[in-house]
């Protein structure tokens, strides 16, 4: 079976426009709570588990590496409008949910719902999914057990700790969202 983002380009950072980014890295850098991208400094969460180059699934670790950013999904209900983006956009549905089940034959992938082995709900009440875009992390080829859903997507009021992914405010959010494009990579280095 094709892996579902095997359609996706060869990575390059690029900005509004398409114009190449101009700062010191080619990648949106995540370093302690902070995200730079363009110039760009926004604080952000990370993984209760702090970082790790060795993540497994439950552990709460944020992932180090370098990873694309696969798509942005938006709550059409929760968002006037959808973000700005050179991603591609996917409006998030009730039905929708992301496997985190090692024996899963979807594992790490978006599934529907009802779905009978373990998954997140994609569509929230607690908002911090109103925006989510998936990073390219264990998805080609997937390891079963080596962590799933890892997602950039909306902080909680005082920056509490995610499950893994980095999150961000919403207002700073839609600022980065506006300068990817569907080949922009994220750099996860670790503690600052």
């Amino acid at each position: 079976m094709a892996r579902r983002w095997a359609a996706y380009p060869a990575l390059q950072v690029i900005t509004r426009a398409g114009m190449a980014n101009t700062s010191s890295s080619n990648h949106i850098i995540v370093t302690g709570n902070q995200l730079i991208f363009n110039g760009l400094i926004f604080p952000c969460s990370i993984g209760k588990g702090g970082f790790s180059s060795s993540k497994k699934e439950g552990d709460g670790c944020t992932p180090i590496g370098t990873f694309a950013l696969r798509e942005c999904w938006w709550r059409q209900d929760k968002l006037a409008a959808a973000p700005k983006t050179g991603l591609t956009l996917r409006q998030t549905h009730e039905e929708d949910g992301w496997c985190d089940e090692p024996s899963s034959p979807h594992y790490n992938q978006p599934v529907k719902l009802p779905y009978s082995f373990s998954h997140e709900r994609m569509w929230r009440d607690d908002d911090v999914y109103d925006i989510v875009v998936p990073m390219g992390y264990n998805d080609d080829p997937v390891i079963a057990g080596k962590g799933s859903a890892i997602f950039m997507h909306l902080a909680r009021p005082n920056y509490e700790p995610t499950e893994g992914c980095v999150a961000l405010a919403k207002a700073d959010m839609l600022q980065l969202l506006a300068l990817c494009g569907n080949d922009t990579l994220i750099k996860i280095t670790g503690p600052a």
